[in-house]
């Protein structure tokens, strides 16, 4: 047995070492735990659904349309005579299911990116950064709303519009990064010892400059959760009786004048706590990555 394997797991209060990490995290930032919090309990909705959920979120009751909130149906029924409940659990894999790849993909495009022309500089750096300007200042929304309508409204295509369309963000939080780093002594020690640009950019640059790619990566991700709901609402991205947040907000748009709140209500509910939680954590991961930002 060896001495590692005889320390103990405990802090000196008696505190288990992971939860006393987490409670030192939340102490330092309490933003950082609620958004957590928040975002937990939908990750639990989206893993345990199919638990939760009294209906088929899809199932659709004919003498039950427009039902109001009552003991049977506690969100009331949409138009379709869906239960509300159901559907508004079930929408958030579809939250998950667009936010998270659609991070990811930007991350793969943007870091990369950023890395490289960070480094090379000169004619490259300024062409693609251009590039990324023009992607910038055309409306997301306006653009997202072409892109998807020409190519399909399918899932996979909202999240590589919005995936692509969020890429120059973290290209340009790795590029500053880089041209503060790529004067410094340990590149130019790896320079002079022959390692190739690869391993430069993947060894020694990535790792000191991604932490302010990985702070952006919850406030990004609430931002692709906003504009897929958008899409869905203006009746380009996700459609119904799908049981994601926009698409539910749509349908229940029009039913707010006659008095049936209800349908557009809870999903816009659950939409405003997913952004919000994202948003929360990316705040706080930003003052947990980047300790300067508290001054």
């Amino acid at each position: 047995m060896t001495e590692a394997s005889l320390r103990p797991t405990r802090d000196a209060a008696g505190m288990p070492r992971a939860l006393a990490r987490i409670v030192g995290i939340a102490r330092r930032s309490p933003t950082a735990a609620i958004g957590m919090a928040i975002l937990t309990g939908f990750a639990g909705l989206a893993v345990f659904a199919p638990l939760v959920m009294p209906y088929d979120p899809i199932a659709a009751f004919p003498r039950e349309i427009l039902t109001a909130p009552n003991s049977e149906f506690w969100l009331g029924t949409d138009g379709n005579g869906m239960d509300v409940f159901s559907r508004v659990i079930y929408g958030a894999r579809y939250a998950f299911g667009i936010a998270i790849p659609a991070v990811i993909l930007s991350i793969v495009i943007g870091v990369p990116l950023g890395l490289w022309t960070g480094y090379v500089g000169g004619y490259v750096d300024e062409v693609t950064m251009r590039v990324f300007d023009a992607l910038r200042v055309f409306p997301s929304i306006i653009l997202a709303l072409a892109v998807v309508a020409a190519t399909g409204q399918s899932l996979v295509n909202v999240v590589l519009v919005i995936g692509v369309l969020d890429s120059p963000i973290f290209a340009r939080v790795v590029r500053s990064e880089v041209l503060a780093l790529r004067s410094s002594t340990f590149v130019e020690s790896a320079i002079a010892a022959g390692n190739p640009t690869r391993r430069i950019l993947f060894v020694h640059l990535l790792p000191n400059a991604i932490q302010g790619a990985m702070a952006q990566t919850a406030v990004r991700a609430a931002w692709a959760v906003r504009i897929s709901a958008t899409l869905a609402f203006l009746g380009v991205g996700i459609q119904a009786p799908t049981p994601e947040w926009g698409a539910m907000i749509r349908q229940g748009a029009e039913f707010m004048v006659t008095g049936q709140w209800w349908v557009a209500l809870f999903p816009g509910i659950a939409l405003i706590l997913m952004v919000l939680g994202l948003n929360m954590l990316g705040d706080g991961l930003q003052d947990l990555l980047n300790p300067r930002r508290k001054a």
